[in-house]
């Protein structure tokens, strides 16, 4: 169970397609692993275990019958509970949608099923992608794989968890300030908010329309650009989709392993982590090393500068602040009661910002974008903090309030440019477990392709991925 546990979602759809493993089989054994480790984990929401079963066999009819097969073809996903599957609740993990039952699937979702996918359920989320880890809610909040005692990151938190513990290969979060960046870096997997517009939002609940992103969160690089490349593309009914050409990722990420890095421009970002928000000196540390990684494979790394973090960061949170409010205004007026504390406490000041507030920000947005855009003039990929601190207790709220503003995610939602984060490392010393420590790779808008090879290249020259939680 543990071997299908960790299989590549890529290896284990070839293994389907070519008779050497069943759907039926895979999914079996991720479901023991789920009714196993789960309970501790709290990283599903709904599960429909016999739903699967029958999508597994049906799947497998489809190899005997010599049916013409999708990429994700037997293979298991689940989504984050904000995200509508047809007849499935969603519910934002809140009281507020307990009942809510979507009539129909949202446009990843759809691709998702029509590449041969089988949805196993629902996933943790903070509620309304926005709260944090709340203990007032009718569902409790995902805990972490490498130390249940620990925050797993969100809001796409039990995605996170999911696949680092190997309840499923895949899953999707979304990402409106880092949402699936901030679990992938607590949990030590790979998260990518590709450019906005390169995957539909349609029947995604929205937090900030002008921010929202949905991104693949996988175990490797490699699997990571599959998944893109089949949520990827063009939605006529999703205003802000873009009709850009998806591109190989899967071939960028080979790239990235047989070709490397030798020549390509790395520009590190280093005040937003040591003068702007100065992280703990194990992530600058663990960033460092894993420059010197890039190095050694052939990268030139200069550092580069542009504007203070917390001029992006000021200018995204009135926008958040302002079009959450607008999404949530009706609900808090009539049922503020419903929400948690936490997730009240952060939607209730879009309240108090003025018209003036946010048509500034949007006046002053293009001017963030350019500042980005002007550093591509110099490298290939930027890289910089995800995280500023380490891992804290999951039911420390005065830790959780201090912890979400210090990052350097919400810059790259600001100006859409695509944004991975991958394992780096774990922490040493103290009294806590081994945890994980993560980087961020940026890329220029459309560009997710060398994003994708630079963090091939350093994935396979470190092993990272091949460290899982002690969970057995």
């Amino acid at each position: 169970m543990t071997d299908l546990a960790y299989l590549s979602w890529l290896d284990a759809a070839a293994k389907i397609r070519a008779g050497e493993l069943t759907s039926l089989t895979y999914v079996e054994a991720l479901l023991a692993r789920i009714e196993e480790l789960d309970p501790a984990l709290n990283a599903f929401l709904h599960l429909v275990p016999e739903a699967a079963l029958d999508q597994a066999r049906a799947a497998d009819r489809g190899v005997a019958a010599g049916a013409q097969l999708g990429p994700l073809h037997g293979v298991p996903f689940a989504l984050k509970d904000i995200i509508d599957v047809e007849g499935m609740p969603t519910t934002a993990h809140s009281k507020i949608l307990a009942d809510n039952i979507p009539s129909r699937d949202a446009e990843v979702t759809r691709r998702l099923k029509g590449s041969g996918g089988i949805i196993l359920g629902k996933l943790a989320t903070h509620e309304f992608a926005y709260g944090g880890p709340c203990f007032d809610l009718p569902w409790p909040p995902a805990r972490n794989p490498w130390d249940h005692r620990m925050f797993s990151g969100g809001s796409s938190s039990g995605s996170g968890v999911a696949v680092a513990s190997g309840l499923l290969p895949v899953a999707l979060g979304t990402d409106t300030g880092g949402s699936v960046r901030n679990p992938a870096s607590m949990c030590g997997i790979v998260g990518m908010k590709a450019t906005y517009g390169r995957v539909s939002r349609r029947g995604v609940i929205p937090l900030a329309f002008s921010l929202d992103h949905v991104g693949p969160m996988t175990r490797t690089v490699a699997e990571n650009a599959a998944l893109l490349g089949i949520i990827a593309g063009h939605d006529p009914l999703d205003p802000a989709s873009s009709r850009h050409p998806v591109a190989d990722y899967v071939d960028a990420a080979r790239r990235g392993v047989d070709e490397g890095v030798s020549g390509m421009r790395i520009g590190v970002i280093r005040h937003f982590h040591r003068q702007d928000l100065v992280a703990d000196p194990q992530v600058d540390a663990a960033i460092e090393s894993a420059l010197q990684v890039l190095v050694r494979l052939g990268a030139k790394v200069t550092e580069v500068s542009t504007l203070p973090l917390s001029e992006f960061i000021d200018a995204q949170r009135v926008l958040m602040l302002s079009e959450s409010y607008a999404v949530h205004r009706d609900w808090l007026r009539s049922r503020p009661q419903d929400y948690a504390r936490m997730t009240r406490e952060k939607l209730l000041p879009g309240a108090f910002l003025s018209a003036a507030d946010y048509l500034q920000a949007v006046r002053n947005r293009p001017g963030y974008i350019a500042a980005v855009d002007a550093l591509f003039e110099q490298v290939d990929v930027l890289v910089t903090a995800s995280n500023m601190d380490l891992h804290f207790p999951i039911d420390d709220a005065e830790a959780a309030a201090r912890f979400y503003p210090r990052q350097a995610r919400a810059p790259f939602n600001l100006t859409g440019h695509p944004a991975l984060v991958l394992p780096v490392g774990f922490t040493e010393g103290g009294s806590n477990l081994p945890l994980p420590l993560s980087m961020q790779i940026v890329g220029r808008h459309f560009d997710e392709n060398t994003v994708y090879r630079v963090a091939a290249a350093y994935e396979a020259a470190t092993g990272w991925d091949d460290r899982h939680p002690p969970l057995g």
